[in-house]
């Protein structure tokens, strides 16, 4: 265990639970954070060379106890205000450890995204927090991951602090109410990961791992959510594409043209076995749909093997479920393989002034294309270049424009 990657494997994965059990024991969110980094860059600067301890999360919560106890003492002697200070930290609150019936819970990495993804945070807001809180990743990794300042991403992280000041830790009362939240979370930084709204390269393999991590930890709390289990089994049949999704130079390359045999099977068959179960449960929810979804895709040895009549059956449920502009956008595809490209085209026009993005024109283009009309097709497709951030989805589309010029 003395090698780099593991070492920062095996910080990464106690992070949350290092942090948890200081915020649970003595509150100071923001100050028992700044404590666990600090506890973070000792190991990270003693372990490679002395050895990981038996214990680790243990050393982690002794050192930044000792961080967090010196930082509320300076507290106390700056402000001069010893009967706050009492009342807000708890009896023992400067030993050196906390005693063994203060160990972590298990459902620490829970408790701490239940506070992350707090109500009277902006969705911006509960990710960045939930990346540095949960996900272990520095302020400089998470602006790089969303192209914004470093500077810019500190004020988000620092204000959604001050936000859930004094907030109790741990599951809310009616703690299931804020589950969506956490899964919406969640996947909305896989999906930044997996596609990446703006800049030089297609996907962020960083952010779309750690959103598999942290659902993967979600799962473990809560095994019996059908939902839960329907958002890792959706992110791990979409992440098995991963590899077969760029080619050489990072170019996009859309699914109906990727090599199969490149897509990672262990993590389809685990995709399936899991949402398969979870549909056995009961009555599905979005997650579950989009992950059977998934798994008709995945199943299928070629793209013209695809039963588009399921998948346009449980996008059917799915929009009865939620009924928004992206999931009819998906559905209209669906409507296309299954009824014609003009008929899908139809679905399209319901859409045009309620949804607000570059794939709207990019399937219009492809379902041109399909129905023989190419100028028409490489309007759309100009147009939805026009519209990404991308360069990967940019030199896609306008290379599908290119091929349709006279």
């Amino acid at each position: 265990m003395r090698n780099t990657p593991e070492v920062e494997d095996l910080l990464r994965r106690n992070a949350p639970q290092v942090l948890g059990a200081l915020v649970r024991r003595y509150g100071h969110f923001d100050a028992a954070e700044d404590a666990v980094q600090e506890a973070l860059l000792a190991a990270a600067g003693q372990w490679p060379g002395t050895g990981v301890p038996d214990n680790p999360r243990g050393w982690l919560i002794k050192v930044a106890s000792r961080r967090l106890t010196d930082a509320l003492r300076s507290e106390e002697a700056r402000r001069r205000r010893e009967e706050r200070a009492a009342a807000l930290t708890p009896r023992d609150a400067f030993t050196a450890s906390p005693p063994a019936e203060r160990a972590p819970r298990a459902d620490d990495t829970l408790s701490l995204l239940f506070l992350c993804c707090h109500p009277d945070l902006a969705p911006p807001a509960q990710i960045a927090l939930t990346l540095r809180a949960v996900g272990g990743l520095t302020t400089a990794e998470i602006a790089r991951a969303y192209l914004v300042p470093e500077a810019t991403m500190a004020q988000r992280v620092s204000r959604a602090k001050q936000k859930v000041r004094g907030v109790r830790f741990g599951r809310p009362e009616r703690w299931e109410q804020r589950l969506p939240s956490v899964l919406q979370t969640l996947y909305l930084i896989f999906n930044e990961g997996y596609t990446a709204t703006s800049g030089a390269a297609l996907q962020r393999r960083d952010l779309a791992g750690e959103a598999v991590r942290l659902t993967r930890a979600v799962h473990a709390l809560l095994p019996d959510d059908g939902e839960v289990a329907g958002l890792l089994a959706l992110m791990l049949l979409t992440d098995a594409r991963r590899d077969a999704r760029t080619g050489p130079s990072g170019e996009l390359i859309p699914l109906d043209e990727q090599d199969r045999d490149r897509w990672d099977r262990a993590a389809i068959d685990e995709g399936v076995a899991m949402v398969t179960q979870a549909l056995s449960r009961g009555r599905p929810g979005p997650y579950q749909l989009r992950a059977a979804i998934a798994a008709v895709h995945d199943e299928a040895p070629s793209p013209e093997a695809t039963d588009w009549a399921e998948i346009l059956g449980l996008y059917d449920v799915l929009v009865g479920l939620v009924p928004g502009p992206v999931e009819r956008l998906n559905r209209a595809v669906a409507v296309a393989m299954v009824h014609g490209p003009r008929t899908g085209l139809k679905e399209l026009d319901a859409l045009a002034g309620e949804l607000k993005s570059h794939r709207l024109d990019a399937v219009r283009g492809h379902l041109l294309e399909r129905a023989g009309e190419p100028q028409a097709a490489r309007t759309a497709y100009e147009s939805a270049a026009a519209q990404t951030l991308s360069l990967p989805e940019q030199r896609y589309l306008r290379a599908r424009a290119a091929r349709l010029r006279d």
